[in-house]
């Protein structure tokens, strides 16, 4: 389940896999799917199950498959560090895909602009559209309405005891709106929830205001 939400004048629609999709403009907005982390992380031994390896391009796919956009925009962090065999399944998934990709650079994004630009993915460090400023780190601009990633934003709820909940969350400012992290392993970092800012948490595949 999705959540619209409006911003100046333009819907834009939550989807919990962490994406946004740009009705208008029919843009996908991901950040920080970190592809690579699993593979790098079972080199060194951790017991991480080889099928996760499939989990993001699979939620990948079924994102772009829901919505159908003409253009995808990575904000940042779409590789975790350098290359691996992780690379190719990249490279099966973006030329089975007859769409536009964008990679604004994440501070993860180390491997070789030469490689992205082979598989005619365009990369800058921002993107700006009228109004809108898309960026991996947040920023804030006068303005301006920020889209971004980096933080990996996450919300914890309590329950009456002492039970808590840490979910993946969207975390909206007035002038900006940061994403949740889209891959899995990636790890998240608690935001405080105050009346000046409104958390769309996700939880079992439903986008929900708290």
């Amino acid at each position: 389940m999705t959540e619209n939400i409006s911003v100046i004048d333009e819907k834009f629609i939550l989807h919990p896999s962490g994406a946004i999709y740009w009705e208008k403009r029919s843009k996908l907005m991901i950040s920080d799917i970190h592809l690579g982390k699993i593979t790098h992380f079972r080199k060194f031994g951790m017991a991480i199950p080889s099928q996760a390896i499939y989990k993001n391009f699979q939620l990948l796919q079924k994102t772009i498959d829901y919505f159908n956009p003409q253009e995808v925009i990575f904000l940042g962090d779409l590789f975790h560090s350098s290359l691996n065999r992780e690379w190719d399944l990249f490279e099966n998934f973006i030329k089975a895909n007859s769409i536009s990709f964008i990679l604004v650079m994440g501070n993860h994004d180390i491997i070789s602009m030469g490689k992205y630009k082979n598989l005619g993915i365009n990369i800058y460090e921002k993107l700006v559209y009228d109004t809108f400023l898309l960026t991996h780190f947040p920023e804030e601009k006068d303005g301006y309405f920020n889209f971004s990633g980096h933080i990996h934003p996450a919300v914890k709820l309590k329950g009456m005891g002492k039970q808590s909940l840490k979910l993946p969350c969207f975390y909206k400012k007035k002038n900006q709106i940061i994403l949740p992290a889209f891959g899995e392993f990636t790890g998240s970092f608690v935001m405080k929830k105050t009346s000046k800012v409104e958390v769309f948490a996700i939880a079992n595949d439903k986008v929900i205001k708290i």
